[in-house]
């Protein structure tokens, strides 16, 4: 028991940390797909928008209860409108993904979707955008990241 208990010690922080992107290296990234400006939306209101929606995190998924829709991934898409997810009553998948292909790590699939969510609905589909990032200085978001 104490082995599998050592091991967990070993293991768990790299699962965990393989998830979740620092702020930089996120921003790095959406940059090099297309995202900075990408319907004049800024690349530090991308990284205000993911801070804010998962912290970062290509696993983060909260339930709506609600409408019992789930948000996925690192720009919490909701599953009711734009993914798969075989579970959400009356689902659109408007992005034509599964809701698990959001979560993937190297973001190529959720920033396609986050990119038809804006061509169709703005920046302002976002909650935590319109609450924490509209109408601020958002250059903190992108100090230090020599981009």
């Amino acid at each position: 028991m104490k082995v599998l208990l050592l091991l967990g010690f070993i293991f768990l922080p790299m699962a965990v940390h393989g998830n979740v992107l620092e702020r930089c290296d996120f921003a790095r990234r959406i940059k090099k797909m297309g995202m900075d400006n990408y319907h004049q939306v800024s690349l530090a209101n991308w990284v205000c928008l993911a801070k804010w929606e998962s912290d970062f995190n290509t696993k983060a998924k909260n339930y709506n209860p609600g409408d019992k829709s789930t948000d996925y991934g690192i720009f919490q898409i909701n599953s009711h409108y734009w993914c798969d997810d075989g579970k959400t009553p009356h689902a659109t998948n408007g992005c034509g993904y599964k809701c698990s292909e959001l979560e993937e790590d190297n973001l190529i699939k959720a920033v396609n979707c986050a990119k038809k969510i804006v061509d169709q609905q703005g920046i302002r589909a976002w909650v935590a955008w319109r609450n924490k990032c509209q109408g601020k200085d958002l250059s903190e978001y992108l100090k230090g990241c020599h981009l």
